[in-house]
């Protein structure tokens, strides 16, 4: 463990131990943050391949795979556990591509060591793509600079107790125009520090979550600008005293350094391929852009950027920049700059 991560060694051993001895299935929690079926049913003839096991140790609050083909790709998955999102993501990248997972607890890595095999004699896999390592998600020692082509993760970066070194690693470990893409608990308040502590609350995504608005300042300084949110779900679930609303989200941020502060506009234009087989009519980047097949549509620079300079570029169209009219209406309304009597517009 770093310098940086020892004073948080008590809340580390006991997220350990919450998931390594404690807990022994989902059906032993008692909050609703962890516990989604949404992996499951969309990934229903993958889940067939996986053993029983690794399905009841599945832990997660969204099903952070891009609905994209991802086909050989290297993707990294930030607190595997178990490993079902490794394993889901092995046939998603195909034979072609590599699935790392991470995680610091011993007996959720034993686990998946043990359906390994399985589960690659299953997909029909003569050479695996798969790896598995004992890591903490804010170092990501075992992982190049710059060699992953998407990062998911699943209801584990609530855990941490430093966030901003886990996002500072995973803009290290993405190439250039890459992405992570995550399901996590969020807050609508800031906790205060009464309830982060280790206890059965912290275990189960609720008490270490974050401050939505936080966590986007995180994510910005650790150099991803314009981080967009794919879904949200709120909880029902409380802590103590405090009336905090919890949230499920899946958010997608990519390592673009040309990106916005903010959405301007270049008087730009996206129009979607229809190739996309995973969504041929429409297609979803976030829960504020959906384009229809071979329609144009007026984009901000950030989202033209996003869809002409990733992998997403073999699904669309963009047209250059003309030049910069101002501020783009994109996602939520920017906000309004109150007129002074003078006609100022500095006021």
């Amino acid at each position: 463990m770093s310098v940086e991560l020892k004073e948080y060694s008590e809340i580390f051993e006991y997220v350990k131990d919450f998931y390594g001895k404690k807990i022994s299935s989902n059906k032993a929690l008692t909050a609703s943050a962890c516990c989604t079926d949404e992996t499951k049913s969309r990934f229903y003839e993958i889940m067939k391949d996986i053993p029983e096991i690794i399905k009841d140790r599945s832990y997660g609050c969204g099903s952070p795979f891009p609905n994209e083909d991802l086909t050989g790709m290297t993707v990294l998955d930030l607190g595997c556990g178990s490993g079902l999102d490794v394993f889901i993501t092995s046939k998603l990248v195909g034979n072609s591509g590599k699935a790392i997972g991470i995680d610091m607890t011993e007996e959720q890595l034993a686990m998946a060591a043990k359906a390994f095999p399985v589960v690659m004699k299953n997909f029909g896999y003569s050479k695996p793509n798969i790896g598995f390592y004992k890591d903490y998600i804010e170092i990501c020692e075992n992982i190049p600079d710059e060699s992953v082509d998407l990062v998911i993760s699943n209801c584990v970066i609530n855990l941490s107790p430093r966030k901003d070194l886990v996002f500072k690693a995973i803009n290290r470990v993405l190439k250039p125009y890459a992405q992570f893409y995550i399901s996590d608990i969020v807050c609508d308040r800031r906790l205060p520090d009464y309830v982060r502590k280790p206890n059965r609350d912290y275990g189960e995504c609720l008490s270490g979550a974050d401050y939505i608005n936080d966590l986007r300042d995180v994510m910005e300084e650790s150099g991803f600008r314009d981080v967009r949110m794919v879904s949200k779900l709120e909880l029902q679930d409380k802590i103590g005293v405090e009336n905090a609303r919890f949230c499920s989200v899946t958010l997608r941020g990519f390592k673009i350094p040309e990106l916005d502060r903010r959405c301007e506009d270049y008087g730009q234009f996206a129009t979607y391929q229809g190739n996309c087989d995973q969504q041929p009519a429409e297609f979803k980047l976030d829960m504020e852009h959906s384009f229809e097949a071979l329609k144009p549509f007026a984009v901000c620079r950030n989202t033209a950027l996003m869809l002409s300079k990733t992998y997403l570029s073999k699904y669309f169209k963009v047209t250059n920049e003309v030049k910069h009219f101002g501020i783009f209406p994109c996602g939520p309304a920017p906000v309004q700059v109150k007129q002074a009597d003078t006609g100022s517009c500095c006021s």
